[in-house]
C-alpha cells in the first residue's frame, strides 16, 4: 500500500485514499488488520545462511577434513567399525556446532529487533509510542527533533521542520520543510519539501505526517539501502580468543606430530624397518599406523578448543538477554566486555539519579513567593501565600506565568481509565513541562482552552546551547486579552522559557501588579536570589517571559524574538531522587567505580541533590560549564579524578570530561539524551542512551540503552559485564585444563612406555561430552558473591592471566597423573585385556572432568562455599554428558563401535578416587590464590 505521487496530491484527497483522520488516526482494528496485510515496516534482511551452508562451515576445518580422510582410508582397508564410530561423532560434533551458531543467531536477531527504534502515532485519537516495525499506511506519525523518519510521510504539519537526508539524496545540508504546499508530480526527490522519507534524520523543529509507504515501498526500500540498527562485528575478546585458538591449534598440531613420529619410532618393528623393506613394514603394521594416526588427528581436534568463539558468541547473547532483566539493553557485543573494565560512570541528573517526576512546589512573580500543593500528575492541588489560599485568576502576574508555562509547552495531561474503570493521569512528552501543564491545571488552565484563545503560530524548539524555547501566539480571546493589557495588548505574544540566567540575561523589564516596568539591578539581584534559594532546596527552576508583538517577524530566528523581554517569573519543582540510588551508589563505590553527575542543572540544585544521595564526597570538586570553559585540557586532566559534580555543561563539556577521564587511563561509561549529546556518546568507552527520554540519534550512537532510564540499572549493567566476563574466563580455563590434559596424557603414556590409553573416537567422544553443555553451563553462573567488590579489571589484561595459566597447567598435570595411574593399575587388573584398561582410563577421565565442572564454577571461592546445586544447567549438563558415557560403555550395540566393555562395581571402586584428582587440586589452587590475595 503505497502512493508514490503523495508529494502532489492536496493532503485532504491524501487522508481519505488511505481511509485516515488527520485528528483520530486509525483505529487500532484498522491497523492490525493493514499490519497482516502489507507486512511490517521493515526493509527485507538478506537471507540468513541456511542449515546446509552452516553444516558445510563445520566441516570446512583442515583438522576435521583430515580425520575425516583418515576413517575413509582406514574403511578402505576394511577397518569398518572405528570408521562408522568416527564419521558419526565428527557428524555430531558438526550438529553440536550448527545447533550453538544457530542459538547464538536467533539470540542476537531477538536483542535487534528490541534495539529497533521506536514512533509516535495517534491511534484512536490517542497519541502512543509503537515500534516502527508497526507503523501502517495511513498512520499519522509525530516527527521531533533528533529522531528518524519511521516510514516515508506526506507533512501535515511542519513547525521550523528541517530532515537531514543525506541517506537519500546524498544532500549533508538539513532540507527546510513545508507542509502547506502541493508540488509538481515530476519534481525530483531531493526537492520534495512536503514529504519526509524513511530513515532521514529530523535535526530541528517538529511536524506530522501521514504514512504513504512502508517498509520495502519506500524511497529508501526502492534503493534496496540496508539500515541496520544493530551491529554484530567481533568484539576485541572474541578476537583475543580467536587468535589463542590459533596459537593454540598451531601447538597441539606440532605435539600431535611429535606423537605421531615418536609413536612410529617408539616401536621396534619400525626401527628394524628402516634397515629393511619400509613398504613391507606399512603392508604387515598398516592398521596399527593407521590407529596411530588417527589417534594423533583425533587428539588435535579434541585439544583445539575451535568451540570456543561459538561458545563465547553464546555466552555474550545470553549475558545480553539476561541484561534486558535489568534494563539494559546491549546495541554492541563488545559494551558488554567492556563494561567489566569501566571504571567511571558519568550520569545524568534528571530521570536518571531522579525519578523524572517533575512537581512544581514553588512560584515566584512579582515578589510573591507561592507555595503549591499536590503530588504526581494529578491536576488536584491548590496555590498558597504565607499559609492562605491564594487565587491566582485574580492575580495578574500569577496569571500571566501560569498563561506562559502553559503556551510555550508541546506537553499534554491525559486522564486514562485503568482496567477496574479507575481514572489515573499520566504525562505526554518532556516530564519537566508536564509538570508545568499540571501547575496550570491545579488553578484551572487548561491547554486545549488556552490554544484556542491563544493559538501558537510560530516557535522556536528548544536546545541545550540557547537552554530556552519561544513560542508566538495570536491574542484572540477577551479574557486572556484583559491578562496582557498591562504589557501591551498587541496582536501578538512571544512566550519565553528556559533556564532563569539566560532568560533574565534577555531581560530590559519585569512584571509588576500586572504592568510591565524597568528592571534595575538591584531587581535583577532579587530574581537572582530567589533562583538561588529554590535551586539551594533541590529544586529545578525555569523561569518565564514574555515580549509583545506588533506584527511577525520576517525571519523567525532567536536573533529577532528573544530580545527586550519582560520578566514574569520563576517555577521550582521536585524531582526527588531515586529510592534505590543511594545503595546503587555505595555498591558503586565498593567496586571501585567513580561516580559524577554531569546535568545542565544549576550549581545549587546539583549540589543538593548529590548531597542528599551520597555522591558528592568530602573534598569533592564541582564545576560549572562556564568553569570547564576557562580550563585548559591539561588543567582539566589535572582536576578530573576529584571531580564529583559537573552542572549547567553543554554537550561540548561532556565531550571534554570524556577525553580528560580518558586521558588519565579511566574507562568512561557516559550518559546522554538529546541530539547534541552523540559525539560525548561516541568518545566514551560506553555510551548509554536514555531508552525513555532519549532521541533516535542518542540511541544509534549509543552502545547501551537504559530502558527505565535509571543510575542503578547501570551499576546492575556493570555487575552483569563482569560476571559475564568471569564465565567466559571459566569455560575456557575449564576447557583448556581438558584439552592439556588430553595431550598430556597420550604424550606421558608413550613417553613411560604404556600402551595408549584413549582410543580415537573415545577422544572425539569426550570432546563432545565435555565441550559442550557443561562448558555452555558454565556460561549461565549467577556469578561469584563478591564479584562488586573487587576493583575493574584493566582492559589489557589477557583472557589467561598468570594464575589461569598455572591453573591450567597444575590441572592438566594431575589429570594426566591421575589417568596414568588409574591405566596402570587397570593393566595390573587385566593384563589381557587392553580394551577394559582403556574403557577404564576413559570413564575416568569423564568422571574427573565432569566433576571438575563444578570447582570451576568459581576461580576463587570453594564449590562448598558457592553450593553444589545453585546452578541448575550444569546439574543436569553433567548428568546428561555422564548418561551419556555410561551409554557407551553399557549399551550393547554402541560398545563395539567405541572399544568399551561393560565395567563392573569394582571398576567403579577403583576409579572412584581418581575422579576427585584435578577437582582436588583445582580446590587447593583455590586456597593458595585466596592467601596470596590475602597477604
Amino acid at each position: 500500500m503505497r502512493d508514490n505521487e503523495a508529494h502532489s496530491k492536496p493532503i485532504d484527497d491524501l487522508v481519505r485514499s488511505f481511509n485516515s483522520h488527520l485528528e483520530h488516526g486509525l483505529s487500532q482494528n484498522e491497523a492490525r488488520e493493514r499490519s497482516e496485510k502489507f507486512g511490517a515496516n521493515e526493509l527485507s534482511e538478506k537471507p540468513r545462511p541456511g542449515i546446509l551452508a552452516l553444516l558445510w562451515d563445520q566441516f570446512n576445518n583442515y583438522l576435521v577434513i583430515i580425520l575425516i580422510i583418515a576413517a575413509l582410508v582406514s574403511l578402505s582397508l576394511e577397518e569398518y567399525v572405528d570408521s562408522i564410530a568416527i564419521l558419526v561423532i565428527v557428524l555430531l560434533n558438526a550438529v553440536v556446532g550448527v545447533v550453538q551458531e544457530s542459538k547464538a543467531e536467533q539470540a542476537l536477531a531477538a536483542l535487534q529487533k528490541m534495539a529497533a527504534p521506536l514512533a509516535q502515532v495517534i491511534r484512536d485519537s490517542t497519541q502512543m509510542t509503537i515500534p516502527g516495525r508497526e507503523i501502517v499506511a495511513g498512520d499519522i506519525v509525530l516527527l521531533e527533533a533528533g529522531n528518524y523518519v519511521p516510514a516515508d510521510l506526506r507533512l501535515v504539519e511542519a513547525v521550523n521542520l528541517k530532515i537531514e537526508e543525506a541517506s537519500l539524496t546524498g544532500e549533508s545540508v538539513p532540507v527546510e520543510k513545508n507542509a502547506a504546499t502541493v508540488l509538481d508530480r515530476e519534481i525530483p526527490l531531493g526537492d520534495r519539501s512536503n514529504t519526509a522519507f524513511m530513515g532521514t534524520l529530523i535535526t530541528y523543529g517538529r511536524g506530522r505526517g501521514l504514512v504513504t509507504g512502508t517498509g520495502m515501498n519506500t524511497q529508501i526500500g526502492l534503493i534496496a539501502e540496508m539500515i541496520q540498527s544493530f551491529e554484530t562485528e567481533d568484539t576485541p575478546l572474541q578476537k583475543k580468543l580467536e587468535h589463542l585458538g590459533k596459537v593454540l591449534g598451531t601447538a597441539c598440531l606440532v605435539i600431535c606430530a611429535l606423537v605421531f613420529i615418536y609413536g612410529l619410532f617408539r616401536d621396534t618393528h619400525l626401527t628394524q624397518a628402516l634397515h629393511g623393506g619400509f613398504l613391507d613394514y606399512l603392508k604387515s603394521e598398516k592398521k596399527d599406523i593407521i590407529n596411530l594416526f588417527m589417534t594423533a588427528v583425533s587428539l588435535a581436534i579434541a585439544a583445539v578448543p575451535e568451540g570456543l568463539p561459538a561458545i563465547v558468541t553464546i555466552c555474550l547473547a545470553l549475558g545480553m538477554q539476561r541484561m534486558i532483566k535489568h534494563h539494559a539493553l546491549i546495541r554492541k557485543l563488545h559494551a558488554v566486555e567492556t563494561l567489566g573494565c569501566a571504571t567511571v560512570v558519568c550520569s545524568d541528573k534528571t530521570g536518571t539519579l531522579t525519578q523524572n517526576e517533575m512537581t512544581v512546589v514553588e512560584a515566584w512573580t512579582s515578589g510573591k513567593r507561592l507555595h503549591i500543593t499536590g503530588e504526581g500528575y494529578s491536576p488536584e492541588g491548590e496555590f498558597l501565600q504565607d499559609g492562605e489560599a491564594f487565587a491566582v485568576r485574580n492575580d495578574p502576574d500569577a496569571a500571566l506565568l501560569l498563561h506562559g508555562a502553559l503556551c510555550c509547552n508541546d506537553a499534554q495531561l491525559e486522564e486514562k481509565a485503568d482496567d477496574a474503570g479507575k481514572g489515573s493521569w499520566r504525562i505526554i512528552g518532556d516530564p519537566t513541562e508536564g509538570a508545568l501543564v499540571v501547575a496550570a491545571a491545579k488553578s484551572g488552565y487548561r491547554s486545549d482552552e488556552l490554544s484556542q484563545a491563544l493559538p501558537r503560530i510560530q516557535e522556536i524548539p528548544f536546545d541545550s546551547d540557547r537552554k530556552r524555547m519561544s513560542t508566538i501566539h495570536r491574542i484572540d480571546g477577551e479574557e486572556v486579552r484583559a491578562v496582557f493589557a498591562g504589557v501591551g495588548a498587541l496582536p501578538l505574544i512571544v512566550f519565553v522559557k528556559g533556564a532563569p540566567d539566560a532568560i533574565l540575561e534577555l531581560c530590559t523589564q519585569q512584571l509588576e501588579s500586572g504592568k510591565a516596568v524597568g528592571l534595575s539591578d538591584a531587581q535583577r539581584r532579587v530574581i537572582l536570589e530567589q533562583n538561588h534559594d529554590m535551586a539551594s532546596c533541590a529544586l529545578r527552576v525555569l523561569a518565564v517571559a514574555c515580549r509583545p508583538l506588533p506584527e511577525l517577524p520576517s525571519t523567525i530566528n532567536p536573533e529577532n524574538l528573544e530580545k527586550d523581554l519582560v520578566f514574569v517569573g520563576l517555577l521550582g519543582m521536585i524531582d526527588p531522587p531515586r529510592p534505590e540510588v543511594v545503595e546503587a551508589l555505595r555498591r558503586a563505590r565498593g567496586a571501585g567505580l567513580k561516580s559524577i553527575m554531569v546535568t545542565g542543572d544549576y550549581k545549587d540544585t546539583a549540589e543538593a541533590i548529590a548531597r542528599d544521595i551520597g555522591l558528592l564526597t568530602p573534598g569533592g570538586l564541582v564545576l560549572s560549564g562556564s568553569e570547564i570553559e576557562k580550563l585548559s585540557d591539561q588543567e582539566l586532566m589535572d582536576r578530573v579524578d576529584h571531580l564529583d559534580v559537573c552542572c549547567r555543561v553543554s554537550p561540548r563539556h561532556k565531550t571534554r570530561i570524556v577525553d580528560a577521564l580518558k586521558s588519565r587511563g579511566h574507562v568512561v561509561a557516559m550518559t546522554g539524551d538529546g541530539v547534541n549529546d552523540a559525539p560525548a556518546l561516541k568518545h566514551a568507552n560506553i555510551g548509554i542512551a536514555m531508552g525513555i527520554t532519549g532521541s533516535d540519534v542518542a540511541k544509534q550512537t549509543a552502545d547501551m540503552i537504559l530502558t527505565d532510564d535509571n543510575f542503578a540499572s547501570i551499576v546492575a549493567a556493570i555487575e552483569q559485564g563482569r560476571i559475564i566476563y568471569s564465565n567466559i574466563r571459566k569455560f575456557v580455563y575449564f576447557l583448556l585444563a581438558c584439552n592439556i590434559g588430553e595431550i598430556l596424557i597420550i604424550f606421558g603414556s608413550m613417553l613411560i612406555g604404556l600402551p595408549i590409553p584413549l582410543k580415537p573416537v573415545q577422544l572425539l567422544w569426550l570432546n563432545l561430552v565435555t565441550d559442550g553443555a557443561p562448558a555452555l553451563a558454565l556460561g549461565l553462573e549467577k556469578g561469584d558473591p563478591d564479584i562488586m567488590t573487587h576493583p575493574p579489571r584493566s582492559p589489557s589484561e589477557p583472557v589467561i592471566n598468570r594464575e589461569m595459566a598455572i591453573g591450567i597447567g597444575v590441572v592438566g598435570l594431575v589429570d594426566a597423573a591421575a589417568i596414568l595411574s588409574v591405566f596402570y593399575l587397570a593393566l595390573q587388573r587385566y593384563p589381557d585385556q587392553l580394551v577394559a584398561a582403556q574403557t577404564i582410563a576413559f570413564a575416568t577421565l569423564c568422571g574427573s572432568e565432569l566433576i571438575r565442572a563444578f570447582t570451576a564454577r568459581s576461580e576463587r571461592h570453594s564449590i562448598f562455599a558457592i553450593g553444589f546445586f545453585s546452578n541448575r544447567a550444569l546439574v543436569w549438563a553433567v548428568g546428561v554428558s555422564f548418561m551419556l558415557v555410561l551409554t557407551v560403555i553399557y549399551v550393547p550395540f554402541l560398545r563395539p563401535f567405541f572399544d568399551t566393555i561393560p565395567l563392573t562395581v569394582g571398576d567403579w571402586l577403583l576409579m572412584a578416587p581418581f575422579f576427585f584428582a584435578s577437582p582436588l587440586a583445582m580446590e587447593l589452587l583455590k586456597v593458595c590464590f585466596r592467601k596470596r590475595a590475602a597477604r
